[in-house]
């Protein structure tokens, strides 16, 4: 065996919610855990300005403080912490074999994965504007539509999930405009007759997103065209929600983990544990109905937890 090869008797691959939590769990019961931060360190949440909704933080905290928080945390017990990310992976045989940046090899007792998942977004300027701003664009309204109480929003997207959160909006604001950029809704029935039924949902149909308008801090209206008529319309809102989707951080699994339809991973419900033995995930790459910080913690500790008692069977 090479070197240049490293032992690990738990890697945790991902830096966001889930991985830290997996990796106070996993420090603490003497697994030694390395971390590797990947692409984004810190994950989504650190390009969230204010989180009211983790508990214990009664007057909110921003998304990277919070990250902060965990990360030292998670130092405190012993994690080691580092800078890279997971290109490659072999799962097939009985060591766990994981590459960082294409050219250091890992060797694994256990693996938890907890790369979490990406928000899709038009890939307007304007949009990407203020998305960095923090000043107006989200893919998440459970997370967000507090800060637009008694506004006038727009949601864009056509599914299940976009009808749930044009509806969650309209309890919070005072109009909710959905843009929904084909002639018909991919959602089942019944949530497009909760959305056609909510009196402060207006639904546009046949209508592209064109600009998100703003002052260059904060968001003050958006530019739609109607595809239909040709026409273009201004819709005046302090807030733009795009709910398209997510992608799952799973592509470089897929050989060896079993995945949805969507690319999340497949885990064997109650559990963190995956198809392949020693292997846990936690956080957005499984999620793909809560997607919230505390449900992601909660599953990077049960991965901590799963992997310790996979461990201790083995002794």
């Amino acid at each position: 065996m090479s070197d240049t090869i490293e032992k690990v008797k738990c890697l945790i691959i991902g830096s966001g919610p889930a991985g830290y939590t997996a990796a106070i769990y996993a420090a603490r019961a003497n697994m030694f855990p390395v971390l590797y931060q990947g692409t984004q360190p810190g994950g989504q949440l650190t390009t969230t300005n204010e989180v009211e909704n983790w508990p214990g933080n009664p007057e909110g905290i921003t998304g990277p403080q919070m990250m902060i928080g965990l990360e030292e945390q998670a130092k405190r017990f012993g994690t080691d912490v580092r800078d890279g990310w997971a290109t490659k992976v072999d799962f097939s045989g009985p060591i766990h074999k994981v590459w960082i940046n294409d050219t250091k090899e890992i060797h694994c007792e256990t693996v938890i994965i907890s790369t979490g998942a990406t928000a899709k977004y038009l890939g307007l300027p304007s949009e990407q504007h203020y998305l960095n701003m923090g000043g107006g664009v989200s893919a998440c309204a459970v997370c967000d539509g507090f800060f637009y109480r008694n506004q006038e929003v727009v949601i864009v997207g056509a599914g299940d999930s976009a009808c749930e959160e044009a509806h969650y909006l309209s309890k919070l604001c005072t109009k909710v405009t959905m843009l929904v950029r084909s002639e018909k809704f991919r959602a089942s029935k019944i949530m497009e007759q909760r959305v056609r039924n909510t009196p402060n949902i207006t639904i546009l149909m046949n209508h592209d997103t064109l600009e998100v308008v703003g002052d260059g801090q904060v968001v003050t209206e958006v530019k739609a065209f109607n595809k239909t008529t040709k026409e273009e319309i201004v819709i005046p809102a302090t807030g733009f929600f795009v709910a398209i989707g997510h992608k799952p951080n799973t592509d470089i699994f897929a050989d060896y983990i079993t995945l949805d339809e969507t690319g999340y991973i497949v885990n064997t419900p109650g559990t963190s544990k995956t198809n392949v033995e020693g292997v846990f995930v936690g956080g957005d790459a499984a999620d793909h109905v809560y997607r919230q910080a505390i449900t992601a913690a909660g599953t990077g500790c049960m991965a901590a937890l799963d992997a310790e008692r996979y461990l201790a069977a083995k002794e």
